[in-house]
């Protein structure tokens, strides 16, 4: 049974078709003299796009099936997920509830109020803030049984488990019949944080493109706390798929501090590098960081081979960190 085929085994509802362009950056290729690509995951067709719709195919068939009437999730105050999230439970006239956290106790206003935090509230979610999302799995189950929630359904973090990772497993398919016949990727580099993205990724790249590297760009923690995640995760979506063996983990963790939600200098100069010469936006939190690693890789390396970025969308919250403006 193909990979494809073991997929389509699963429900998944229709989000307007997740299916992104994989494109050459032609600028980013001349500057550094290799071939340079990119998956336009930021273009998916919902809330301005990004990376969750994908695993939001499978999750919310799920919620469908189980005849969930609220969506529970959790995240940050300017979450990618908590916004695409909302934006699906809206889509399917299903009511929103998010717990957030403030992970760098910012207090300036358009770090509470603007970018993905706009959205989320434009989509009619109730949120809910707590101190800190130590175990966010046993916060929302505690939230659902405070608020006397019924017929509610937990979206994880991230939109991170097995069966949410499938929309990544669909992606790497994406891939591999999106690039072009004389281009073999040597690395792939994609921002690593509640995993799920990665994981699924590694799993599909595994069967359909072994010869290329799939490389995470931490963005909350280091090597050593995140490798177990992607591991986790990977194990359960093998089990889930039926695939015998895993990939082993390719972690970059120079590039996420000083902590997850903080913009550092590297993450911003790749902002403005890409915004410059490509005319695409990145974000702080996720993809300004991932390109970081990949720059520093490209500045320091002597290989030439073909090497793939995954946008996973996020420049909605462009708009809530202060930091962006002094960099211009």
């Amino acid at each position: 049974m193909s990979l494809q085929q073991k997929i389509s085994q699963f429900n998944k509802v229709d989000l307007l078709n997740t299916s992104t362009p994989l494109n050459r950056l032609n600028n980013l290729s001349r500057l550094y003299e290799r071939e340079i690509y990119i998956k336009r995951d930021d273009m998916t067709p919902l809330a301005m796009g990004g990376n969750k719709l994908r695993k939001l195919e499978f999750l919310i068939a799920d919620a469908l099936a189980k005849n969930a009437k609220i969506i529970v999730t959790a995240g940050a105050i300017q979450s990618n997920h908590v916004r695409q999230t909302a934006a699906v439970a809206a889509m399917f006239g299903l009511e929103c509830v998010a717990l957030l956290e403030n992970p760098i106790q910012s207090d300036d206003a358009n770090f509470l109020h603007n970018g993905n935090k706009l959205l989320t509230d434009l989509f009619g979610t109730r949120c809910v803030m707590c101190d800190e999302l130590t175990d966010p799995q046993a916060q929302m189950v505690e939230l659902i049984k405070k608020l006397d929630l019924q017929e509610a359904y937990i979206v994880p973090v991230g939109g991170s488990n097995a069966l949410g990772a499938l929309g990544y497993v669909q992606c790497a398919i994406e891939i591999e019949q999106q690039t072009p016949e004389h281009i073999v990727f040597d690395k792939i580099i994609v921002a690593s944080g509640s995993a799920g993205t990665h994981a699924g990724l590694a799993i599909g790249l595994q069967e359909l493109l072994p010869a290329t590297q799939l490389i995470g760009v931490t963005v909350s923690r280091t090597q050593q706390d995140q490798a177990p995640k992607v591991e986790k995760l990977q194990l359960e979506l093998a089990q889930l798929l039926e695939i015998k063996n895993t990939p082993n983990i390719q972690l970059w963790d120079s590039f996420f501090a000083p902590m997850y939600g903080m913009p550092n200098s590297a993450g911003l100069d790749a902002i403005k590098l890409l915004a410059q010469k490509e005319g695409i936006l990145l974000d702080p939190v996720y993809t300004g960081k991932a390109m970081a690693g990949l720059i520093d890789y490209l500045e320091n390396s002597t290989e030439k081979t073909p090497v793939l970025f995954i946008h996973t969308g996020g420049a909605q919250a462009l708009f809530a960190y202060s930091e962006i403006s002094q960099t211009i």
